[in-house]
């Protein structure tokens, strides 16, 4: 059973530097990313320079200790940087929250000294962009029918084949983590972790994938054809590859957690702006209850979101189990960014529907919160076998 926390250990939003962190995204963000956000969605353009820039400012490897290149901060301070980043264009939180959380977190996890040597001084520093592959075209949430194979050889190398579907930066990341069956289908300790060097004969990236949101941020297919790979890129043991994914994911649904609270944030944001300026019978229509009341549901939601992902920060930052917490956060906070998304363009009305106003991406952007890193059905069936 998950240990529980007194509220008065929970870290509070005037830590000095949460703060500090929150300014220096928030300006960065409408520097850099605001002006080409309509452009970058509309092209399915992925920023790539916006990455290494993210890196200079220590954004790219927040959790990865001093030593590696990191900035060595905590899940508060990584989570007030997501929030920032999301509420301008949730494309680049999410590409921000992937490369952080799961290839760069899995080999700080995971990894033996050497390769936390070789790997996170770059990724850390936005030099390499991480990508981490899991999902396959046939097993989503069934990861233990995955098809993608690794078959050692007699001189100890892996022979990797097999194919990851929506996996974020798989064209464009230069380190990917693969989750690879090295045993069975549907059998215990299956699985195995590998990492894998962008450039590895037989290695490539595949079809880019066209999506309702997100769209500045890649997902693409992995594709591993006869990628040979030796034994020293094999992160831990044979067969732990998928009891570590569980434990990144734990992690991992806080930042999607983060990555909707930014989202609804700055959908209700707009709307706010939106329903004291606009004026309807001689007065703004915040005025009335209607609205008023949409937007009194709107912050609540907002508020009891983040309210989830400070507990669950403060598990992980104290090393305490998360794995009930951080699923509670991430399906709440992903729900609710879908619900204050809609209600931002119900109150904008016909201009919530044009994309001259922020609020549509929003919309659609938010959907993608229920579904990656484990679906909300998933997140219920995580928390109910905690209970």
């Amino acid at each position: 059973m998950t240990t529980e926390i007194d509220q008065n250990q929970l870290a509070t939003d005037s830590s000095d530097t949460v703060q500090l962190i929150r300014e220096s995204v928030r300006d960065f963000a409408q520097r850099a990313i605001a002006p080409h956000v309509s452009e970058w969605d509309e092209s399915q353009h992925f920023p790539i320079d916006v990455f290494h820039q993210l890196g200079e400012l220590g954004l790219m490897g927040m959790l990865v200790p001093e030593q590696y290149g990191g900035a060595g901060l905590g899940y508060h301070e990584y989570v007030a940087a997501i929030v920032e980043l999301s509420k301008v264009d949730g494309a680049v939180g999410l590409s921000m929250a992937a490369h952080n959380s799961l290839c760069t977190n899995h080999i700080l996890m995971f990894g033996n000294e050497a390769q936390k040597a070789t790997y996170l001084p770059q990724l850390a520093t936005g030099q390499h962009l991480g990508a981490w592959g899991l999902t396959e075209p046939n097993t989503g949430s069934d990861a233990g029918n995955m098809r993608t194979r690794a078959v050692r050889l007699d001189n100890g190398d892996w022979l990797l084949n097999g194919a990851k579907n929506f996996i974020t930066h798989g064209r464009s990341g230069d380190v990917a983590v693969v989750i690879a069956r090295t045993g069975e289908p549907n059998t215990p300790r299956n699985a195995t972790a590998f990492v894998v060097e962008r450039g590895t004969p037989g290695f490539r990236g595949g079809k880019k994938e066209n999506k309702l949101g997100m769209r500045a941020s890649e997902t693409a297919e992995m594709i591993f054809e006869d990628c040979r790979i030796s034994d020293s890129q094999r992160l831990g043991e044979v067969g732990e590859g998928f009891v570590q994914s569980l434990k990144i994911l734990d992690g991992g649904r806080i930042s999607i957690a983060a990555l909707s609270l930014g989202i609804a944030q700055g959908a209700y944001e707009a709307a706010l702006a939106y329903a004291r300026e606009r004026q309807q019978f001689g007065q703004p229509i915040f005025n009335y209850q209607a609205i008023s009341f949409k937007l009194a549901d709107m912050a609540t939601d907002i508020e009891a979101s983040r309210l989830l992902i400070e507990q669950a920060s403060e598990l992980k930052n104290n090393h305490q189990s998360v794995t009930k917490v951080s699923a509670m956060a991430k399906l709440f906070a992903s729900e609710a960014a879908v619900r204050v998304a809609n209600e931002a363009v119900q109150i904008l009305g016909g201009y919530g529907y044009i994309k001259d106003f922020p609020v549509e991406k929003f919309y659609r952007d938010a959907k993608l919160c229920t579904i990656g890193e484990g679906t909300s059905e998933i997140q219920k069936l995580v928390i109910s076998r905690q209970l």
